[in-house]
């Protein structure tokens, strides 16, 4: 069992020993989607810590948007809810980067680029493909592409 999971299984131990709801439905949800994760496919297979954070990271994401939605339809208390359950998950995750740190790194990838060749609408495939393994798990790839198009638009 890779650590991250097996952190996650003491943490629901002790959420459940302590009576606490919302952490413990929250890390049953997550270790069950963990878990379909892992019997998808052909054949059943142990996810490495890697596989385990991109499916914390899908299950915070979920929590955000179903948060907005909760919101934006006027029903505060589910919606408090869901940005609870979201910012529980963050706190498996590794620190985001902040919006000058990824400025930075896109920054250089424009000029890596633009110095390979990449100009137009082009150059914002080229430069996700140069930004994306450098920022995986660190920051979302919406403003990934925000940030980059930004840059790219002067």
């Amino acid at each position: 069992m890779t650590t991250l999971k097996s952190k996650l299984k003491e943490d629901l131990t002790t959420a459940m020993k302590a009576r606490d709801e919302l952490t413990s439905s929250t890390l049953r949800l997550t270790l069950t989607a963990i878990t379909k994760e892992e019997v998808s496919g052909t054949s059943a297979r142990e996810l490495s810590d890697d596989e385990v954070l991109k499916v914390i990271a899908k299950e915070a994401k979920k929590r955000r948007e179903a948060a907005e939605a909760f919101a934006q339809g006027g029903r505060t208390e589910q919606a408090e809810r869901e940005r609870a359950e979201g910012q529980l998950l963050d706190a498996y995750l590794p620190k985001q980067l902040t919006d000058d740190a990824l400025d930075a790194i896109v920054t250089q990838a424009v000029a890596e680029a633009r110095a390979a060749g990449a100009e137009g609408p082009r150059a914002m495939g080229a430069v996700m493909k140069i930004v994306s393994p450098k920022v995986a798990g660190l920051a979302e790839g919406g403003r990934v592409a925000a940030t980059v198009k930004k840059v790219l638009a002067g």
